[in-house]
């Protein structure tokens, strides 16, 4: 009977250790040859962000991009807070000798059609003059007079006339 004893439980003692749950060991993985080896690292990857280089008219940082000079009530004579304007529009026509601009001259609703045809072209001839005395050639620059004809602001008030009296920096596309 000790001999049956001991068979059950050697028996169960086997059975517990079939279901243990000891890890198993992978087996060691098998030799490759050349052809198998796994391909070698990538290398790091290159940045593909292009650097794009903005034009400075086309920034709205630059002082290029204010291309309006604005006058006094019935007068031509540039303000000087408009120099660095006018300064920094000269040295980009110098820098680019083939740029073509033209010269806006405007004024506000007041006066007669021939006398704000003579203002605005006073004040678009000495923006031009400006500008070459800054580095432009005179063959870059149009300067015409529009006069009352070209509103940018439409009401009939100190604060629209204001808007009004100027001459604009148009750049040409060609």
């Amino acid at each position: 009977m000790i001999n049956k004893s001991l068979s059950i439980t050697l028996l169960a003692a086997a059975a517990l250790a079939a279901c243990s749950s000891t890890p198993l060991t992978p087996p060691p993985a098998p030799a490759t040859s050349p052809q198998m080896l796994p391909p070698p690292p990538a290398a790091p990857a290159q940045s593909t962000v292009a650097t794009v280089t903005l034009d400075p008219l086309d920034d709205p940082k630059s002082t290029l991009a204010g291309r309006s000079v604005y006058f006094a009530y019935d007068d031509f004579s540039i303000d000087s807070k408009y120099q660095p304007l006018v300064q920094a529009h000269g040295q980009y026509l110098q820098s680019h000798g083939v740029v073509q601009i033209r010269v806006e001259g405007n004024t506000d609703e007041r006066g007669s059609r021939e006398y704000n045809l003579s203002l605005g072209d006073k004040r678009a001839q000495i923006v031009a003059k400006q500008l070459e005395l800054m580095g432009a050639k005179a063959a870059q620059i149009e300067a015409v007079s529009y006069g009352e004809e070209r509103p940018k602001a439409e009401g009939h008030d100190e604060s629209a006339w204001a808007e009004n009296r100027r001459a604009d920096i148009r750049y040409v596309k060609r």
